[in-house]
């Protein structure tokens, strides 16, 4: 954003984040958006719906992220997602530990912050095992054994990791047509796919994928375009705004609740700021929190034995640790990751819906056991 003040612009990037939450957080909590629950109604009840949901706000965001691009107004090669290296182990360690932890804590990263919104004090409890877990494994003891035993096992490609990058370079093609191709493949087919069910047309379940998806593609305008310069007046280095990863981002709810609770522990730290991933996690609960109000259904919800609190404390826990390995969560990766087509954001997306999957299946057979 050239000829723009700096000193305005993390101002701009970061209330621009709690805005684009809020809607997020009111939507999918009138809505139900739930990732866990979408696989949950696949794999118990064959029930599509929620997953259908979710799959529409991936093709809304793949299309708005390539028409972004397209339109010069963003480059996907200045995330954390479309590095050259290749960390194929972490996305899927991490992807699987966050989808066994997603099941046993009731949901993932984003909703347990929507259902904080509604009242559910299981969740506030989710939220801080996630985030003491997650800031272990950015930076405590968890993140030494994660660089010295996951991040060396990687792939260095000889380009960014974007599937319309690495298609280019093999078939020798213009990147800007294949990412049109590509893109275009992928969202229209999805969203074929999706309103193929006479059922999922004319719900909620619309609103709620169209909604999560634009707000995808808004948050990198935000922070990629809005709050981005080529040049920073103060280090003569481009810069963008108010992120944590001092890259672009756009909607994540991991390591954004890890920086969360290290802001409110290091308060008098001057260097500690409001970011966009802080200010999208409180955005997404103020959101929840003023539809359950307006709808009248907030209600507090506890632990309903020892064996509840346990579940939900190692879910937390395991979804703080998978997350910062597969760099993002169902959102993060799912559908922000995967909106920038990158070829570990698809690795990190399956092996979430297979350790979810799996460990649904688990339950059930527990519980089958004990009767």
């Amino acid at each position: 954003m050239s000829g723009a003040n700096p000193a305005a612009l993390s101002a701009i990037v970061v209330w621009g984040a709690f805005a684009l939450a809020f809607v997020f957080g009111a939507v999918a909590n009138k809505t139900n958006f739930c990732t866990m629950g979408a696989v949950s109604d696949v794999v118990n009840m064959g029930d599509w719906n929620r997953m259908r949901m979710w799959l529409l706000a991936i093709a809304v965001a793949i299309l708005g992220t390539a028409g972004l691009q397209l339109a010069g107004q963003i480059d996907v090669a200045k995330t954390i997602y479309t590095t050259p290296n290749l960390t194929w182990l972490s996305y899927a360690v991490g992807g699987i530990a966050f989808g066994v932890g997603m099941t046993l804590g009731s949901g993932c990263g984003s909703k347990t912050l929507i259902r904080i919104g509604g009242g559910n004090l299981k969740s506030f409890v989710v939220f801080l095992m996630l985030a003491l877990a997650a800031y272990m494994t950015l930076k405590g003891v968890l993140g030494m054994f994660r660089v010295a035993a996951i991040d060396p096992v990687s792939v260095a490609l000889s380009t960014t990791q974007d599937l319309p990058s690495m298609l280019a370079k093999a078939l020798g093609a213009e990147r800007r047509m294949v990412l049109a191709a590509l893109a275009g493949a992928l969202g229209l087919g999805l969203i074929a796919f999706v309103f193929a069910s006479r059922e999922f047309r004319g719900s909620d379940f619309v609103l709620g994928g169209v909604v999560v998806g634009l707000v995808i593609v808004a948050g990198w305008y935000l922070s990629g375009h809005l709050g981005y310069l080529a040049e920073d007046p103060n280090t003569l280095e481009e810069k963008f705004f108010a992120t944590n990863t001092g890259r672009m981002e756009s909607m994540s709810f991991v390591a954004p609740q890890a920086y969360f609770l290290e802001l409110l522990l290091l308060w008098s730290d001057k260097s500690r700021v409001m970011t966009f991933g802080i200010a999208s996690a409180l955005g997404t609960v103020a959101g929840s929190l003023a539809y359950a109000l307006a709808t009248r259904s907030f209600r507090l919800e506890s632990f309903r034995d020892a064996n509840d609190l346990i579940a939900h404390v190692i879910g937390g826990a395991l979804m703080g640790f998978g997350g910062v390995l597969a760099m993002g969560c169902t959102i993060g990766q799912g559908v922000t990751g995967v909106s920038t087509l990158a070829l570990g954001s698809f690795i990190a997306f399956f092996a979430i819906v297979a350790g979810a999957a799996a460990t649904m299946k688990v339950q059930y057979w527990l519980m089958t056991r004990g009767e």
